[in-house]
């Protein structure tokens, strides 16, 4: 079989250095630490001494002859304590010059410090070996600068053309081919990006399980799962962090992933520096917009997601909230930060974020369900100050899990649809807000409804234009009234007499009988339809 090479940019393994074929002539036998063959090799040292750690840094592969090895088993114990310590990659034994067995005792200490230890019993040419493995480790270092450009070159490109967060998070990805995380100092998710994974195993319990794994001083695998995290900074200094979810739970971290973790989280460094970063509005955005349009695969999915970013879904009562307006730009930012600062200051869990051109949403978690009210209102408050009397804020009804949220956004958003703005002299509105003529103001452009109505009105309508009369005035206040002529004819500014004339005359126009209840009913609707569509066109 012929030898494993290392990865490119890859420092080789234990396991590749034993299947060189010039240590295979030496009938290579493993005696302790199996488990950590995959340890890299990062240079090969050849010595006799007993306080090899003085000449040591950290992953070297140690060979010898054993021929200083003293008989004393302590001092056996003390050399591969000190080998352990530095950190180095393994021991290999050859066997003839000074012993034919290797030590039990060496053996045990090895297993004890997890050392691998490798006996040779045939004679191989030191100085074949560490030719060979040098060539591979300088071969390895030569791919690791030459992909290390690469890598450099693709976040700078993305950096200049000012590339979003959530670009550079998927580039880191990609080019590792493993989840990342971006997280701020409160251990809340704000972009991730799983390669086509389910959020639920991935980021489930995110908060505990990031807070059990700490920031080291270099990219090296951190915590019980082994992540390998870079800090992302602002003008403030440590801002949040960047995490590789490895998960190989290897004793050394992937070159390539350090490498391209280092330089994606200088990118992002660089990216929160350049200028206003609205980081917490775009992930809240992008969660709202999955739960609107349903996109999770799954309800597990969902809940993980929404509380990775700091949203208790559990035991909770969620609201879906929609403000509805006209303005465009830096209004509308301001306005979701001042939400989202007062909502926090009051202890509401919530995300706030523009779920599409015109509108943001809201999405509240309530521990009791009948506070929504007070903060309702308040959030109208603030709609109305920062947008002005256009803005419509409506709320629908109230679910216990996210799986329901979807049908409650709807109703807020059908909600705000119909509550015209110069009709709302109220600060919130819900889904029994909406009575007959809002509804047909939702309906006024369909083309039956158009129908409808102009074979109701047609002819009162062309006798107005043609006249200058005031009929269809006339008819609007006595529906209005209920059918009350006196109080429509006061309300109206006219006679009695006047006004019953104008009723006579409608009703020989449009060959009805005003005294039906259906029929009063048909016209109102009509008339409705008639001034949703005249409203609609003076707003325009």
């Amino acid at each position: 079989m012929p030898p494993r090479h290392p990865a490119v940019g890859h420092f080789p393994t234990i396991a590749e250095v034993l299947s060189l074929p010039v240590l295979v002539e030496g009938l290579p036998r493993v005696l302790a630490g199996e488990s950590r063959l995959d340890r890299p090799v990062r240079w090969v040292h050849v010595t006799e001494l007993l306080n090899p750690a003085d000449f040591l840094e950290g992953g070297e592969l140690v060979l010898t002859t054993g021929m200083p090895y003293p008989e004393d088993a302590s001092k056996l114990r003390d050399y591969v304590d000190q080998l352990a310590d530095v950190g180095a990659a393994g021991l290999i034994v050859e066997l003839g010059h000074r012993y034919r067995k290797v030590p039990d005792e060496l053996v045990s200490a090895c297993r004890a410090r997890e050392v691998p230890l490798v006996e040779l019993a045939r004679g191989v040419r030191f100085i074949d070996v560490t030719q060979m493995v040098h060539a591979l480790i300088l071969d390895a270092q030569g791919a690791l600068l030459r992909r290390g450009r690469d890598v450099q070159d693709i976040f700078t490109a993305l950096t200049l053309r000012g590339a979003s967060p959530e670009e550079l998070v998927h580039t880191t990805a990609e080019l590792t081919g493993t989840p990342v995380v971006l997280e701020d100092l409160t251990h809340r998710v704000l972009m991730c990006e799983l390669l086509g994974r389910p959020y639920e195993p991935v980021v489930s319990a995110w908060s505990r399980r990031s807070r059990a794994t700490p920031t080291l001083e270099k990219v090296a695998p951190s915590g019980p799962e082994g992540w390998l995290i870079a800090p992302v900074e602002d003008h403030h200094g440590l801002w949040g962090r960047l995490i590789l979810l490895d998960g190989r739970q290897a004793p050394e971290p992937d070159p390539e992933h350090v490498l391209v973790l280092e330089r994606a989280a200088v990118a992002l460094t660089m990216a929160r520096l350049a200028g206003p970063a609205w980081w917490e509005r775009r992930a809240h955005r992008s969660v709202l917009r999955d739960l609107c349009e349903r996109r999770f695969r799954s309800p597990a999915d969902a809940r993980a997601r929404a509380e990775a970013l700091g949203l208790p879904a559990f035991g909770h009562r969620l609201f879906a909230v929609l403000i509805r307006h006209t303005r465009t730009g830096t209004q509308e930012e301001h306005l979701d930060e001042r939400i989202a600062k007062e909502l926090t200051q009051t202890g509401v869990r919530a995300l706030v974020g523009e779920t599409a051109p015109g509108r943001i949403g809201i999405l509240l978690a309530l521990a009791q369900a009948s506070a929504w009210q007070p903060v309702a209102e308040r959030i109208g408050r603030l709609a109305r100050e920062e947008l002005g009397p256009d803005s419509v804020v409506a709320i629908g009804p109230g679910v216990t899990d996210l799986s329901g949220i979807a049908r409650s956004w709807q109703e807020a958003e059908q909600t705000a649809e119909a509550i015209t703005p110069v009709s709302s002299d109220r600060w919130f509105h819900v889904p029994a807000d909406v009575e007959l003529p809002e509804l047909l103001g939702v309906l006024r452009d369909d083309s039956r409804l158009q129908r409808f109505a102009e074979r109701q009105l047609n002819r009162l309508v062309e006798h107005d234009d043609r006249n200058g009369g005031d009929l269809l005035p006339t008819l609007r206040a006595y529906l209005t009234a209920a059918g009350n002529k006196s109080d429509a004819a006061k309300r109206s500014g006219m006679s009695r007499q006047a006004f019953y004339q104008r009723l006579h005359t409608i009703e020989r126009l449009l060959g009805c009988d005003l005294e039906s209840g259906l029929r009063r009913t048909s016209l109102h609707v009509a008339v409705l339809v008639l001034d949703s569509r005249g409203a609609a066109s003076a707003q325009g």
